[in-house]
């Protein structure tokens, strides 16, 4: 029986926001909501502002969770972000995006995290 996404995702998400904070990351803002959509995280990494894109799935069979960030996803990702820095007048520092691919095993336990820094950037998106 397939499960919800909806459940998997905040899973994934909370497991993300533990990894990353293992890694001394602070985190800024969880499922950061705009009239563009939604950013899944916002952190900050020394002196970068990161955006944070997080994928889970259930068992190994398919596509790596990362996959899903296709070209597409970025262009809205880059929009999300552009707006953010804007609202919070964060213009001008380094920024960057990043993935999190979380893997959970059959019965739900957490099999691997994929942390992709610069996953793509903004620059591919701005002109």
């Amino acid at each position: 029986m397939k499960r919800a996404t909806k459940p998997l995702g905040d899973r994934g998400e909370a497991e993300a926001v533990r990894f990353l904070k293992k890694k001394g990351f602070t985190i800024l803002a969880e499922k950061y909501r705009s009239h563009l959509g939604e950013l899944d995280l916002v952190a900050r990494d020394g002196n970068a502002i990161v955006f944070v894109e997080v994928k889970a799935r259930q068992g190994t069979s398919g596509d790596p969770p990362q996959a899903a960030v296709n070209s597409r996803k970025q262009h809205r990702l880059a929009r999300l972000a552009l707006s953010y820095l804007s609202r919070h007048n964060l213009h001008g520092g380094p920024c960057r995006f990043d993935v999190v691919a979380v893997t959970f095993d059959d019965a739900g336990a957490v099999e691997h995290v994929n942390h992709i820094e610069n996953a793509f950037t903004l620059c591919d998106w701005q002109g």
